[in-house]
């Protein structure tokens, strides 16, 4: 089973993902500030050559770090993030009108993501009533108190970084670049983790893991 999970797993080049990115697609990624950010990934995603993307994460880092170099090239149409103040390019894009920014509290973020991954048909969260959040949404009143209805996001292909990945695709993450990783594994129709330590089923202690392999496509080294 091992070298099954390997063979199918592994790939070594960005030539052999080539074929999971298309142009309009939509994009999950981890990382906070860059950090657990998958750079190798989105280096890939840039040599594919694909263009407006739909980004989904907790903000765009940095113009040269994290998904930052997808926003320099203009290759994205829309961000759903918590914040994008970090990279003044996605301001001024947004500004320009080439590209739609929609900012998203963070806590809503994470569980519109989680409810994708449980298939759930969204969340209440008083978070944002009587603001500019609420704009096009719809309101329910629950024990004489306003919720807003958001609405899950999923996404064609999620790319995610693990610290130490199994050949079967149990993931263990660093610390605080574990933030968004393990929750964008579940909520995608393709997960690409890019690993730093690949080693052999069975060396992760069951208890250390956090994602299981059986949410992972393709392990990227």
């Amino acid at each position: 089973m091992s070298k099954l999970a390997s063979k199918n797993k592994m790939v070594s080049s960005k030539e052999e993902l080539s074929s999971f990115f298309k142009n309009g697609m939509t994009l999950m990624f981890g990382g906070f500030m860059g950090v657990g950010t998958p750079e190798k990934l989105v280096s890939a995603i840039m040599d594919s050559g694909v263009e407006d993307l739909t980004l989904i994460g907790n903000d765009t880092a940095f113009t040269e770090t994290g998904v930052g170099p997808l926003i320099l090239n203009r290759r994205v149409e829309k961000v759903i993030a918590s914040h994008i103040g970090t990279n003044p390019e996605t301001g001024k894009q947004m500004i320009a009108g080439d590209m739609d920014v929609e900012l998203v509290p963070q806590g809503t973020l994470a569980e519109r993501v989680r409810a994708g991954g449980a298939g759930l048909g969204g969340v209440l969260t008083p978070t944002g009533v009587g603001t500019v959040v609420e704009e096009g949404k719809e309101k329910i009143l629950i024990d004489e108190r306003e919720y807003l209805l958001e609405k899950p996001l999923r996404a064609d292909v999620a790319i995610i970084k693990a610290n130490k990945v199994d050949k079967s695709g149990n993931l263990v993450f660093h610390r605080s670049a574990r933030n968004f990783n393990p929750l964008i594994a579940l909520a995608a129709d393709v997960v690409i983790v890019e690993a730093e330590e690949v080693v052999e089923v069975g060396e992760i202690d069951p208890d250390h893991v956090v994602t299981p392999g059986i949410l992972v496509d393709k392990i990227f080294v």
